[in-house]
Order: structure tokens, then sequence, then C-alpha cells
């Protein structure tokens, strides 16, 4: 084995450094191992990215040790690091931190230990009592297991009490609980019994897709080439989940492994539920599934690609990082609702999950299906192109009809009656309606709190947050008013601040107004709201869709985290309170946005034995975005987007990346803007359009302003090149930050 490896050092703007290998670590250092070496005087963690036989580095040192083995990145995760790095001009270096959780990339850990509450002896009555008296809260910890003899891990007790760790240590001092450590799976799983899930009997639109799927999977056992991706268009309620379980059990039958992508798994717990019931219960043959997401600790996150690593689950669901999940022999990869905005990360490296997806599959000579009732415009051209084959359910998996949406002009309503905290009274009586017969609702506003900004109707003056260009929002609960972008808040003025008029009040609505509004007008009626305000505690949000299963919630009042993933037999209504959020947007996905939106929602109604019906607010009644929602029509849809794309050269057409320069001085970050554009259409060929430097559509976010340059072409290839030749290597003044979004989902 060659004694040199050439280390790509953490967190070093992509720096190479040369270093021998000792004897004893010969065997065992490969290309993607993560190794600690001494740079300067300081222990780093770095990646073999080459082994050499030789180096002209004069005083070379040797590498200090490996991380760890399972740490060490295989040759096709190596291979699909360096593409993105590539694809998305990030720094190799990002690229590779980003592929191991952060409990991964460099420490050790032993096995996770939680901390686990159990009683110990008998309560008395007149005993809880007293303490009921001094510390109420002590008192609520005691009550608990009252109920619940079991154990239960310190995390858990806490939030189900609201109480402190101060009240644990005091009934500990008292010798009434006790606490254990154990090594447990993750909270996440603690006192679950997994029940084998009833299978189904296929339709025939679904039978037609699993044996076209399954085809396609013999195909690639047998000839060990990567087929072309599939695009799975189905309407809501066509049974696309049905599908996706099919493909993998067959993909599991024949000893390989499988990963779904799910846009926000902390979001969609009915999603988890179904792949663990049919694949992680004792009945199953080791399958196992393992789940990824943000909302685990580090140590449950780690514990879950541990699992992964060592063979114990050959399934892992998770959001947008899972992309990178430690599976061996990957025979299918599954992203659900492929159109999700989520799936694009934000920061460096900003990939999109499902064109990673889809370029680890083809590495991995993996079956890639993309899967949603409304593909993004992208995915649906690939299709036109031959790049995707398209598979359809243009049908419910029951029968059952697609709801009825009807129109509500909130231009008419107005003039017509007063609307009642943002319901109309065609809203209003449908509700009623279904309170009667006792069936659910449920109402979507994507805006939380009680209104959307402080108005001065005397001189105009809107309340603004001073680090962003955003109005400050209305939250009565706290008497608050905050800046949903930054977290700014402050006290509500009584008077405007400029013209000093008492007069000023709130406009719009959010979510707690028209729950406020719900109260008064159906006061019988069980509510429950979910928005970031109130499922910010973990557990909330299984918790509230449980009673809503459960039918203990009548009326579902929420943000975007209502809008998908949910099936509630039940639910017969939906209210999407303001249709028009968004619409106007100064983004040229807007309209798809809208549709996209409009569509999942309604399909949350009418999923049971009733027919549903959906009332869509809006002042813009006839924007095609809503129009095409209204009817169910894709198709229809895109033909008239992809028309509006190509005729302006958006994409799918031409290629797009957007330059952002931001900083706290407005003359500095103006300047560098523009010197870069200058620059790059000075650099770049006739093939390549570059916008002028122009202040972002949000031009102030936490007290940095914000400037941007479009660069646009057919080729992807010519646009990075032109992007790692100036703007890579363009010197920045102090306090100016740079960002390069190839393919951004948002211009705002």
């Amino acid at each position: 084995m060659p004694p040199f490896a050439r280390i790509l050092i953490d967190r070093s703007e992509g720096r190479k450094l040369d270093y021998s290998v000792p004897t004893d670590l010969l065997d065992q250092v490969t290309v993607g191992s993560r190794v600690i070496v001494m740079v300067r005087n300081r222990r780093v963690v770095g990646t073999v990215i080459e082994l050499l036989d030789d180096s002209d580095v004069a005083g070379i040192r040797p590498l200090e040790a490996l991380v760890g083995e399972e740490t060490s990145l295989p040759p096709i995760m190596m291979r699909l690091g360096h593409w993105m790095a590539d694809y998305y001009c990030a720094p190799i270096a990002s690229v590779m931190r980003s592929m191991l959780p952060p409990m991964m990339r460099g420490e050790t850990i032993a096995g996770r230990k939680v901390r686990m509450v159990s009683l110990v002896g008998m309560i008395k009555a007149e005993e809880l009592k007293r303490i009921e008296k001094s510390a109420p809260k002590q008192a609520a910890i005691l009550k608990h297991f009252e109920t619940f003899s079991e154990p239960i891990s310190t995390q858990e007790l806490l939030s189900r009490c609201d109480a402190s760790e101060s009240s644990l240590k005091a009934l500990v001092g008292g010798g009434w609980i006790r606490i254990d450590l154990e090594r447990r799976r993750g909270v996440e799983f603690e006192n679950e019994e997994i029940l084998p899930g009833k299978i189904p009997k296929l339709n025939a639109d679904q039978q037609g897709v699993v044996s076209a799927l399954e085809r396609s999977l013999d195909e690639v056992d047998a000839n060990a080439t990567a087929p072309s991706p599939y695009l799975l268009h189905g309407v809501t309620g066509s049974g696309k989940t049905e599908v996706y379980l099919r493909a993998l059990a067959r993909t599991l039958d024949s000893g390989k492994s499988g990963l779904v992508l799910v846009p926000e798994i902390a979001l969609t717990p009915q999603t988890v539920e179904r792949f663990r019931s049919r694949f992680d219960h004792a009945g199953t043959k080791g399958a196992g599934v393992a789940v990824l997401h943000s909302h685990l600790t580090d140590a449950e996150r780690r514990e879950e690609w541990m699992r992964l690593q060592r063979g114990e689950a050959r399934i892992a669901i998770g959001a947008r990082s899972a992309v990178f999940a430690p599976l061996k022999n990957l025979g299918i990869i599954i992203v659900d609702e492929e159109h999700e905005n989520t799936y694009k990360q934000e920061e460096t490296p900003r990939y999109h999950a499902r064109d990673v997806a889809v370029m680890r599959g083809r590495l991995e000579k993996a079956l890639v299906i993309l899967g949603s009732a409304t593909p993004s415009v992208e995915s649906f051209q690939n299709v036109q192109r031959g790049k995707y084959t398209l598979l359809q359910l243009p049908r419910r998996a029951d029968g059952q009809l697609m709801p009825l949406i009807r129109v509500v002009d909130l231009r008419l309503q107005g003039k017509r009656s007063k609307s009642e905290g943002g319901l109309s009274a065609p809203l209003q009586m449908a509700i009623t309606k279904r309170l009667e017969a006792g069936q659910q609702t449920i109402l979507f506003l994507n805006r939380r709190g009680y209104s959307t900004s402080m108005l001065c109707h005397q001189c105009g003056h809107v309340c603004r947050c001073p680090n962003c260009s955003l109005s400050l929002t209305l939250h009565r609960a706290d008497n608050r008013l905050a800046c949903h972008l930054c977290g700014h808040g402050t006290k509500p003025p009584e008077r405007c601040p400029e013209c000093k008029d008492p007069g000023i009040q709130h406009s719009g609505i959010g979510t707690q107004r028209v729950e406020e509004t719900i109260r008064r007008l159906f006061p019988k009626a069980r509510l429950a709201r979910m928005d970031a305000d109130t499922m910010s505690r973990r557990g909330s949000y299984a918790d509230v869709l449980g009673k809503f299963r459960a039918c203990q919630i009548d009326i579902l009042l929420g943000t975007q985290m209502i809008a998908k993933g949910l099936d509630f037999p039940n639910v017969t209504l939906v209210g999407i309170i303001n249709a028009d959020i968004g619409l106007h947007s100064p983004d040229f996905r807007a309209g798809e946005r809208t549709f996209q939106l409009l569509t999942q929602v309604a399909g949350r109604a009418g999923r049971g034995e009733t027919e549903g019906e959906v009332i869509v607010q809006t002042f813009s009644p006839a924007s095609p975005s809503i129009q095409h929602a209204r009817h169910h029509d894709y198709a229809g849809f895109f033909e008239q987007e992809i028309s509006f794309r190509e005729a302006f050269r958006h994409p799918p057409f031409t290629r797009m990346i957007l330059i952002k320069v931001r900083g706290v001085s407005l003359e500095k970050t103006t300047r560098s803007a523009d010197l870069i554009a200058k620059v790059l259409r000075i650099k770049a060929p006739s093939s390549v359009e570059v916008s002028e430097a122009s202040p972002a559509p949000l031009e102030r976010a936490h007290g940095q302003y914000r400037y941007q340059v479009t660069l646009k072409a057919k080729s992807g290839v010519v646009l990075a090149r032109l992007v790692r030749e100036v703007a890579l290597e363009f010197k920045l003044p102090e306090g100016i930050i740079l960002t390069v979004d190839v393919d951004p989902y948002s211009l705002i």
C-alpha cells in the first residue's frame, strides 16, 4: 500500500496536505478515511482523498490516527462528493463534511445513555396533596406515575409535565423517584410496539405501476445497469405510498437496501409509521428501519446511522441529509413529494437532495422513484425530454372522487357581508354543517401570528424590523411584535411612532386571529392550532395528530405543516383562508408554488367514504394557478407554465446561478456587487446572460444588506466554469460575504 496520503482538511477552504502513513495503519487507511492530523500545533480532522507512492513535500509529518472506521466514506460516496463540489461550485471540504452527521465527523462516543425515571414505592393521597400545595410541578410528575407505571426518559417526562430539572432533583432527594442510566435505541422508539400492518389489495392503476417497477428491478439485477429514473405522478390519495412499499419489499427480497426521502420527516409521522409497520416489526427478517432527521439528538442520530452502517437496518427514512445514509448494496431510492422546496439546502453546500439522489442512484446502479401529485416543472420536463420515465396513478386508491373545490371571491364577500376574522360566510356555513354531522375540518393559513402588521391609517407607517426588510407580526398571546426572519421582538406601540396618532392598529390576519374567531363563532367545537408557535415542544406535532386521528379534535387550523402527508378519513372539509399568500411574490416559481400548495392542501379532504369539499378564499380568482388547482388539472397547468418559462428563458430551458453579496455596510455591499457583475460580464462568453447587480427582493435581513447577480446559460458546465474562474476567486472587502447558489429554488 502507498505510504503517503493527501488529506483534505476540514474547514480549510479546500486546503490539501500530504502526510506519511504509519506502518501500523497501512492496511487501514483508504481513500475516504477520516483521519486526525497535526496542522502547525493543532490536531484537526480531514479526509483522505488520494494515496501516494511518493511526496515531494519537505519535512512531512505522519498522520496521527484514524477517527474511526465507521466515519470513512466509501468510494461511491467520494465520487458523489466530487460531483457535488463540481456541480454546485462548493468547496470540496464542506461537501465531505455534509456527508456525515455532526457526531460522526471527528468524535468517538460510547453508546448513548438515556436517563430513565421510575417511581419508588407508592404515593399516598394525603402526601400528594401536601406536595401539590408547595410544589405543583413535583406533584405533576408524581401524578404521571399514577397513570403510567413504566419508566420514562427524563426528557419526555419533563416535556409531558411542563417541569424542570430542579423538580426532578427535589423528588430524587426526597426518595420519591430514582433515575437510572440505560442504553436505549432512541427516545422516539421508546415503549412502542410495532405491529404488522395490513397489506391492502392494489387497484388496477397501482398494479400496473408496481409491475413496471418490479420488471425494472429485475432488469437491474440481471444487467447491473442503472435504469432511468421514474417520475410517479399520482393524484392525492392515489396510493403512492403503497407502491413505494411494494417496490421496497421486492428490493429487500433481492438482498439489497433502500432509501426513502421525505420532505420533513418530523412532520410526517404517518409515513414513518406505515414503513415501520411493514418492515420493522417482530415478523420481519432483519429488514429494520432507521429514521434520520433533525429532531433527533446528535447521539440518537449517530445511533441510527450506526445501525445502517452495521447492517442492522436496511431501510433509511429521512429528510434531506439522509441522501448520504451509509447503506450497503443500495437497490432503490424513493423521493416522496419530489417537488418540495425543503429538499434544497440553503447553506453551503447548497445542494438539492432530489438531484443528488438521482446522481447517487446512477452511481449505485439503483432504481430511483420520484413521486408527487404536483411534480416540479423541471422533473416533468425531464419526462418530455426522455430523461425520466413517467408512471401515473390518475385516480384515488379507494375509488373516491376528487374533492369538489369551490372558489370564494373575497372582493365580493366584502361588499355582501362582513367577513368574520378571515372566515367568509360560505366557509362558516360549511364548518357548521360538518360540526353537525360529526365530521372534521382542516383550515389552512400559511401565516402565523395574530396579524401580519401594525399599520397607521393616518400616515401609512408600518412597524418594520430594524434588521430586515419585513413588517413585524403581532402575536397577541404575549402581546409582542416579532420578526419571523431574525427573531427580533418588541412591544406594540400605543401610538404611531411617526405621527403619534393613537389610531395605529393591526392589519391582516394570522393563525392566532383565526383561532380567536373560531372559538367565538363555534364555542363548542374542539379546536387545535398547529404552527411554529404552538409546535415548539418535541413530540407536540405527533400528539395533536394522534388526537385528530382519534376524532378528539373537530377543527385543525394550521400553516404549511398540515398541508401534506396527512390522511384522515373523517376530514370532509378543507378551507384555504387566503390562497393569495405568495402568489404575487417576485419569483418566477410563485405560480408553481401556489398551484402545488393548493393542490396538496385540497388533497386532505374526502379521503374516506364521504365526498370531500374544499373552499378556496382568494382576491385573485382568475389566477391560472388557482383555476388549474380548482379543476385538478396538472397537465393544463404544466402546459401554460412551461410556455411562460420558455418565453422568458427561465429554467428548465436555461441553467441558472444566483450570486448573492451581503454585508452590514450598504456602500461596500453595492460596490462589491456592481464590481463582480462587471467582471462577470467581461469574462462571460456570448452564450451567458449576466444581470446587473440589484437589491434582493428581501433587501435587508439579519442586519445585512443583500444584493444579487443572476447568470443564465443553456450549459451548466459553462456557467460553473465562469463562476469558479471569477466569483470564487474574487477578492472581497472585509465584512462582505459572497455565496453561490446553483439551481436556486427561490430568488427572494
